[in-house]
């Protein structure tokens, strides 16, 4: 029997959206014929040999709504010819094409919504930006047949909003293999602070991380992996401020490459902020990818973070965002071996079930029915 194909857009970068890579190989494993349509960027990492089919379009527009209305037409011209079954949007920059083809096509469609999406600090900043993806959002979702999302806090906020059953299928790594690299020469004899992630972007902590390492001894040393809105910004800061040989940056890397450094740090920092929705209402993947390494965490204390951190006791949420009290917080943790010991430990051991292995069933479960 043929299998059952089902067609994944996302407009973010393939190579680095765990959460797309994660769903898309489950999807296959459980019998579908996966074909994913992503978005190429001029400094897009080559694509790795999935399980299942993926591919990207490159876009002329680079920034702004111009590379949205590119995207998104590209994307319903693509859709409107390929051979599929079921469609799957991820993220409401990728909802109305899907829509429209479901309609046309008669196709049934799933929506994988990552966020709070017109929570976002992008949009806030941008009323007539927001109304717009609001306008989408009100007239699609109400009429959406299987939704599910990252968290029960984004889950509450749209079922609020629209009434629509919503599952949750959270953010959790696959277990990683043992690192296949030596803690990095760098490293060595330092401790080791991280923030990881391709969404360094405003409110998300990441001049503050850099401006804390003012107030740390010589011994501290604050790794970012990743990339972002603010990267580049931050770049300069570090030499303003002196920081080169105690700050590195390491951009984008394949998930495979940075599961090799993670396990090597002491700290792993998550510090979204409080200002916008989005943010107080996310789990984000990086607090998930740090306790599979089993390092002790450092984050705000939003509310879904918060939760998971004590309930596992795999480290501890700092009392405030201001570098020069963040820096005291970060130092009388590390200067506690038995307490360092015991978040070690206890990260380890929320590791086992925080895992995909275990989340997947969920997906599973959802789909199952239309195989």
């Amino acid at each position: 029997m043929d299998k059952r194909r089902i067609t994944v857009s996302v407009i973010s970068e393939i190579t680095t959206d765990q959460r797309v890579i994660r769903i898309c190989t489950t999807l296959q494993e459980m019998g579908f014929d996966v074909f994913l349509i992503g978005r190429a960027f001029g400094n897009s990492l080559p694509l790795e040999p999935y399980s299942f089919h993926a591919t990207r379009m490159r876009c002329y527009f680079k920034k702004g709504i111009a590379q949205y209305a590119e995207f998104n037409l590209r994307l319903f011209l693509r859709l409107l010819f390929c051979k599929t079954d079921y469609l799957l949007a991820n993220d409401l920059d990728t909802l109305a094409p899907n829509y429209l083809i479901s309609k046309w096509r008669k196709k049934f469609l799933f929506y994988d919504t990552h966020e709070y999406f017109t929570g976002v600090p992008e949009l806030a900043a941008s009323p007539a930006k927001k109304r717009f993806w609001k306008r989408i959002e009100d007239f699609i979702f109400p009429r959406l047949p299987v939704v599910y999302t990252v968290s029960e806090a984004v889950k509450a906020k749209y079922q609020e909003a629209y009434g629509t059953p919503i599952s949750v299928v959270r953010n959790l790594p696959v277990p990683p293999p043992p690192s296949a690299i030596q803690r990095p020469l760098s490293w060595t004899g330092k401790k080791v602070l991280l923030m990881q992630g391709m969404g360094i972007n405003q409110g998300r902590g990441g001049p503050e991380l850099l401006e804390m390492m003012c107030h740390l001894p010589a011994d501290y040393h604050l790794v970012y992996i990743g990339g972002g809105l603010l990267w580049e910004q931050l770049k300069q800061k570090r030499g303003e401020w002196d920081l080169e040989d105690r700050v590195e940056m390491i951009h984008r890397l394949p998930p495979g490459e940075l599961k090799n450094y993670t396990p090597h740090a002491d700290l792993g920092f998550s510090l979204d902020g409080f200002t916008d929705e989005n943010f107080l209402v996310s789990l984000p993947n990086k607090l998930f990818d740090y306790i599979l390494a089993g390092i002790p965490v450092a984050a705000t204390p939003l509310p879904e973070v918060k939760k998971v951190i004590e309930q596992y006791g795999a480290g501890f949420c700092l009392n405030s965002r201001i570098p020069k009290e963040m820096a005291a917080e970060v130092a009388g943790f590390l200067s506690d071996p038995e307490r360092v010991r015991k978040a070690r430990e206890n990260a380890v051991t929320a590791g086992k079930e925080l895992n995909w292995n275990r989340e997947q069933e969920v997906l599973i479960k959802i789909y199952e029915p239309y195989l």
